[in-house]
């Protein structure tokens, strides 16, 4: 008797055709499906202490993140700063947690775009869009193996940062890689490139700048384009973050057609001894209200969408910063975010990976 039977493989509209031949005990295997997997850095899963700490835990045990070796790093982490920052960093984001559904808003922005990105692809039965978050809840490895099991033989990897660094999207590439080597069959993986001068990107960028200009009674002497600094040594040791952000404040100026002087490329949230990318943000913010700037304006180029670093640091601090230095008017340009023009470019983006896929 033969030993074999027609065995069925599941399709991407959940429908089935038969292979061929396979033993009685094969068991079904969905096939064709494509995921798409949008990650941002992290989040807390609250402001308590113990979450906190375990998410700080995690973000500054890796190496990306701070290179130092770690017989050095780990007495100053575990000794000092894992047991006073946690507190301090827990009552920054009270001060912007969206309460509404207890969580950051960087975990409501990530969510929303994947669930507005699936309905955008929604003619395409065959895909899948999921999210993470390289620190916290849901991780990487989850959300890969999710979508595995779910059929997706090919995924498309989009870690949400405009410019490359190896502290972000480097980082996000090495927990799917490792997640994957876990795995027996393996999914194939395109990761999404930098995209910091994408024409879509640029020109959603400097419309929301003019759009958020034009809903204010007046008018800012100086727009500052904000991203997050790196330390200098990282970019020494060749990585391109430095000048993929002053390309992006470049040609956002080009294309809203101002000097120099009009917008500004700065650097911002600093941390440890070393020395980071250079202006300094809220020196330069400082530095301005006491020259006798009156009217500023601040956004954030390098974030996808509003998180601590834009909403307590930028538009919290470093409004204050510049009215206790005598500045009289400033705003804080918000992130794309889930808007239509932030939907716009990811989908451009995603579409244009795809391509060969779908």
């Amino acid at each position: 008797m033969d030993a074999t039977l027609n065995t069925h493989v599941m399709l991407s509209d959940d429908t089935s055709r038969v292979v061929g031949e396979l033993p009685p005990e094969h068991p079904p295997v969905k096939i064709q499906k494509v995921g798409v997997l949008l990650v941002n850095l992290g989040t807390p899963d609250g402001t308590d202490y113990r979450s906190m700490r375990r998410y700080l835990k995690e973000f500054l045990t890796d190496k990306r993140v701070i290179e130092w070796p770690r017989a050095l790093w780990y007495p100053i982490l575990f000794g000092i700063v894992l047991n006073t920052r946690p507190k301090r960093v827990g009552k920054a984001y009270e001060e912007i947690w969206n309460k509404d559904l207890d969580e950051s808003y960087l975990r409501t922005y990530t969510r929303n775009q994947s669930d507005m990105l699936g309905q955008a692809l929604a003619g395409h039965p065959s895909i899948m869009v999921e999210w993470a978050m390289r620190y916290g809840q849901p991780s990487i490895p989850d959300k890969l193996q999710a979508l595995k099991d779910a059929g997706c033989d090919r995924i498309v990897l989009f870690p949400l940062y405009p410019q490359y660094a190896a502290a972000t999207t480097a980082t996000v590439n090495d927990k799917a890689f490792q997640a994957m080597m876990d795995m027996r069959w393996q999914p194939a993986l395109r990761t999404v490139p930098p995209y910091h001068d994408d024409p879509a990107y640029i020109e959603a960028i400097a419309q929301s700048i003019e759009t958020h200009l034009a809903s204010l009674d007046w008018e800012p002497e100086i727009v500052l384009t904000s991203f997050h600094g790196i330390p200098q040594s990282y970019f020494l040791k060749g990585d391109p973050y430095h000048c993929q952000c002053l390309k992006t404040a470049r040609l956002v100026r080009e294309r809203l057609g101002w000097s120099k002087e009009k917008l500004m490329p700065t650097f911002q949230s600093r941390f440890g001894p070393e020395e980071w990318l250079q202006p300094y943000t809220d020196k330069t913010v400082e530095k301005l209200a006491q020259d006798g700037v009156k009217r500023i304006a601040v956004i954030n180029p390098g974030f996808v969408s509003d998180c601590l670093e834009t909403l307590e640091e930028i538009a919290g601090e470093a409004g204050e910063l510049f009215h206790e230095n005598g500045g009289e008017h400033f705003t804080h340009i918000p992130c794309l975010n889930d808007s239509p023009a932030g939907m716009q470019v990811i989908e451009t983006i995603v579409r244009r990976e795809l391509q060969g896929w779908i």
